[in-house]
């Protein structure tokens, strides 16, 4: 028995060495990817006119200022979009729905949608958005496709978090005399609210970063006009803009016009995450203290 708790205890340790190896690993790889490309970056963030100017096709010094308001316009549009439709469907899977085949092939449906690749959303939106509401490469064309890509990843959070809060909760607020919307109003969304709010700020990173859909719906180019909020002026975004330079555009600082766009999608997309996560961990810690 003894030589076996010997074994044992070394196993244990051996496991969480390893365990701790692989964190410390990944860990590594992710500061020095952010490290590497802040430190690119920055310097180009802090060039005059970069956040704010107007983009150049052929000179040198061209700033991001329409792409950098198109990302978050675009990003506001879809999240309007999606969020009340994405929150309605996993309220009703969860609250309303019953357990049959219906509901099941509504779920696995949803999940299927969730595993689309973007290229493919984007194709399917300029088909139906560019083309046959003849919306052209705009604004509101990427908003609406971008929203496809985020409806499937809401409803799936929306409905496993609120299958998280215990139906105790539940039966004592209906035992109160509250019907079952005031249930779900009062008590089930409030408990649900860090959760699902976690998931919006995921599919909001997300999005953030995408080009595929934006680049077949939202298109290259931006309006002349900054800031243009014309639902059917151009749209590139960012990350869009980052592709393009990359790929095909002429301008010879390229390169630190990359580097630039990386460094600030890394430097929004945390200041983004910090914006509602701590509001969220606050309102978490003010329930626990109501609670005792």
């Amino acid at each position: 028995m003894l030589d076996q708790g010997r074994i044992n205890k070394r196993n244990d340790v051996l496991a969480t060495a390893l365990l701790w190896c692989a964190g410390l690993v990944i860990l590594l790889i992710l500061v020095c990817f952010l490290g590497y490309m802040l430190v690119q970056g920055l310097p180009v963030l802090l060039r005059p006119g970069f956040l704010l100017g107007m983009p150049s096709d052929i000179r040198a010094g061209g700033g991001i200022g329409p792409q950098l308001f198109n990302s978050f316009y675009i990003l506001f549009l879809s999240l309007l979009i999606s969020v009340p439709i994405a929150i309605g469907a996993g309220i009703y899977l969860s609250e309303y729905a019953k357990n049959n085949r219906l509901t099941d092939i509504v779920r696995l449906s949803t999940e299927s949608l969730a595993t689309v690749p973007s290229i493919v959303l984007g194709l399917f939106g300029m088909i139906v958005f560019v083309s046959y509401f003849e919306f052209g490469f705009s604004i509101i064309g990427g908003a609406l496709a971008l929203s496809l890509l985020n409806i499937p990843v809401l409803v799936r959070v929306t409905e496993e978090t609120l299958r998280t809060i215990p139906r105790s909760y539940r039966e004592a607020s209906l035992a109160l005399g509250a019907t079952k919307w005031q249930t779900i109003w009062r008590v089930v969304l409030p408990q649900a609210l860090p959760g699902i709010s976690t998931g919006v700020t995921l599919t909001a990173g997300r999005a953030l970063g995408e080009t595929a859909i934006l680049i077949f719906t939202a298109g290259t180019s931006v309006s002349r006009t900054f800031p243009d909020f014309d639902l059917f002026a151009a749209g590139e975004t960012l990350a869009v803009h980052l592709w393009y330079v990359n790929g095909i555009g002429m301008v010879p600082d390229k390169t630190q016009i990359a580097n630039g766009i990386g460094a600030l999608l890394i430097l929004v997309i945390l200041v983004f995450n910090l914006a509602i996560g701590l509001p969220i961990r606050y309102y978490q810690q003010k329930m626990l203290k109501g609670a005792k």
